[in-house]
């Protein structure tokens, strides 16, 4: 349970329909599988007991009472095994038939929770047999043995598990889930932050599709994770089929499913502290009513949950490609659509854009012309502008050159070779001093030259910088870091890749086609040092790093609120076999250094759309302030000795 994870298990056991012994016993041997795995949360099927489909036979009372000494046996064999569990039965209370979920840990019956809403339509006809469940929970009396339990018996119970802060359990049974106000509604903003649902579907052509949006909706809208387990092979056939659908969601995310009709366990790790965060960071999200649940306390030992679950490499970037051509689709659209409102309001008629034969302007340029397109203005009034100097190679010049004249901009060429050596002349810089002022006088004469174009021709300058750089300050502080409208902004580093090549892909013009395959082959790199026979001399992610490693830690730090070690721990995990460990380490030290000490340039950054959950806008998601201080987040860091996931003590 280190970092807040809970590993969880969806059984579906094969049963015998009103076989209570045997479906106690193939229950037990579920259990033990399960928890053997390192299963902390433990959910069977409805009425699993018995069986779903008894029937009349429910209304026989050899069988609920063999029922009942199946629960005591089950809850029996559980002492010593360090898990909560959940399995459902009838339940008898004052005359009535309850359909009950009981829940149960170390051998101790904790709670039982009774079915709220009883269906009676279509192939149901529960209401036969069974009540809908109280809320507030009363005082139920089970006899163990020649001793008297005393158990709390309604809907409005949680349980809260000691082992991590904020895992709290709330239960609800099959039909629950499909009504409009579900009790699952009320547990998460009385504190749960996990549903389990014992289930008993059936069936149906497409149903599953449906059960599935409706575990996503509802993991997603109370901002929990999301056990539904149901009933399996072993239900009688007579006239309904049941598939053993099972599935452990995470804030509409799926984490586990299992393939119908085959029982089966499934297991996903829940991310309760990643809960916990969006919950603090939705204020939208209201927790109230704790004061009509009764919350037992459940003693769980405090482990290191082995994590199983997958975190994307590429976060930002989906990796089915009919979903990321969508994406990327969607991305260009916001993109054009924001530079257009920006053309509209101010009257403008032309742009300029400074090309360099690199993924970010090339991004830019396109953006550009998709706008003006928009607005029906003749592409000739984008000025696309490529400023030689110091470090430009053969290879980007052409490509820049090439991209504005096949897409019918306007190309304009300003070699600041001579004014930047003016420059320097002017300020003492020696020519020869490749230092940081040698760098970024270049960046900065650019900017200069940009803006005064923009100044002739009555036009915005179009930003090219994206926000994996925003985020690590790599930017000329009113150099490149300086524009009109960002429109790149909002994109982080490993997705501009994507979007020029679906660009590539779907423009239709193969001689544009080429060019854009190029920039797409071109190593990362602001040219700012001279070439080495003839070839790029400074690549970025040599200097700062990989930025697929950079725009991982930034979406997990940001939009889950991961510490720092929780992030090293599942970047190990999830760049194994490509970067060690210690690489992992080195560059996370580097993001986090350089996020802190480069906010106040983020503070005054140009407009620009946002177009994901995670942005560095001051104006938007990101009020920090410039002088922040990042010491607590590398003092953990330091405390990691670089021996990879498993090494995070």
């Amino acid at each position: 349970m280190k970092h807040g994870f809970i590993k969880a298990a969806a059984v579906t056991p094969e049963i015998k329909v009103a076989d209570t012994v045997y479906n106690a016993e193939r229950i037990i041997l579920g259990i033990e599988e399960a928890a053997g795995n390192g299963a902390k949360i433990l959910v069977f099927p409805e009425l699993c007991i018995t069986g779903y489909t008894c029937g009349d036979l429910f209304l026989q009372e050899l069988l609920l009472r063999k029922a009942e000494e199946g629960l005591l046996a089950i809850a029996e064999h559980t002492r010593g095994i360090d898990a909560l569990v959940f399995v459902g039965l009838p339940i008898r209370r004052e005359n009535k038939l309850y359909n009950a979920a009981a829940s149960i840990y170390e051998g101790k019956i904790l709670g039982f929770i009774p079915k709220a809403n009883i269906p009676a339509y279509a192939e149901f006809y529960e209401s036969r047999h069974f009540t809908g469940g109280n809320r507030e929970p009363v005082e139920y009396v089970m006899r163990n043995g020649g001793e008297e339990e005393r158990i709390p018996f309604g809907t409005n119970l949680l349980f809260e598990i000691e082992g991590i802060e904020g895992l709290k359990v709330g239960c609800e049974i099959c039909e629950d889930i499909w009504v409009a106000d579900s009790p699952a509604n009320a547990h998460a903003k009385a504190g749960a932050t996990v549903i389990v649902n014992l289930s008993a579907s059936d069936e149906t052509v497409g149903k599953d599709e449906y059960r599935e949006m409706l575990v996503k909706s509802s993991s997603a809208r109370n901002i929990a994770g999301y056990i539904y387990t149901s009933a399996g092979e072993g239900e009688s056939s007579q006239d309904l089929v049941f598939g053993g659908h099972n599935i452990i969601a995470e804030n509409g995310t799926v984490l586990a499913q299992s393939k119908r009709f085959g029982n089966q366990i499934v297991y996903g790790d829940i991310d309760i502290h990643r809960l916990c965060h969006e919950r603090r960071r939705m204020t939208t999200y209201r927790q109230e009513g704790a004061e009509r649940y009764l919350t037992v306390k459940v003693p769980m030992r405090r482990e290191k949950t082995e994590i199983t679950r997958t975190f994307d490499r590429m976060p930002f970037v989906p990796e089915e490609k009919g979903k990321r051509d969508k994406r990327c689709e969607e991305i260009l659209s916001i993109q054009s659509f924001g530079l257009k409102k920006r053309y509209q309001h101010t009257g403008c008629r032309k742009a300029v854009v400074g090309i360099s034969g690199g993924l970010d302007s090339t991004l830019a340029l396109l953006v550009t012309v998709r706008a003006f397109d928009m607005l029906s203005i003749d592409r000739k009034n984008i000025v696309s502008v490529t400023m030689p100097c110091f470090g430009t190679t053969d290879r980007t010049y052409d490509n820049a050159c090439k991209m504005a004249k096949t897409l019918g901009t306007s190309l304009r060429e300003v070699n600041i070779r001579g004014a930047v050596a003016r420059h320097f002349e002017d300020i003492g810089q020696d020519m020869d001093n490749h230092d940081i002022t040698y760098e970024n006088g270049q960046a900065r004469e650019r900017t200069q030259v940009l803006m005064d174009i923009a100044n002739q021709e009555n036009a915005l300058v179009v930003g090219t910088g994206d926000m994996s750089e925003l985020a690590l300050g790599w930017a000329t502080y009113n150099g490149d870091h300086m524009s009109m409208y960002g429109v790149n902004a909002g994109v982080p580093k490993t997705l501009v890749r994507h979007l020029v090549q679906y660009y590539a892909d779907t423009c239709g013009d193969k001689e544009l086609e080429a060019v854009l395959l190029d920039v797409l082959d071109t190593p990362v790199s602001p040219e700012l040092l001279p070439p080495v026979d003839g070839a790029i001399a400074q690549k970025t992610e040599d200097l700062v790093g990989p930025y697929e490693l950079h725009d991982f830690f930034l979406y997990y730090m940001l939009r889950c609120g991961f510490e720092p070690e929780k992030l090293y721990r599942i970047a190990c995990m999830s760049f194994a076999g490509q970067y060690d460990s210690e690489v992992v380490l080195k560059w996370q030290k580097t993001f986090y250094r350089r996020f802190f000490a480069q906010q106040f340039k983020r503070s005054c950054l140009p407009d620009g759309p946002k177009v994901g959950s995670v942005a560095l806008s001051p104006r938007g998601d990101l009020r920090m302030p410039s002088d922040a201080c990042g010491r607590i987040w590398l003092e953990e860091l330091e405390k990691i000795d670089g021996r990879g996931a498993d090494g995070a003590k």
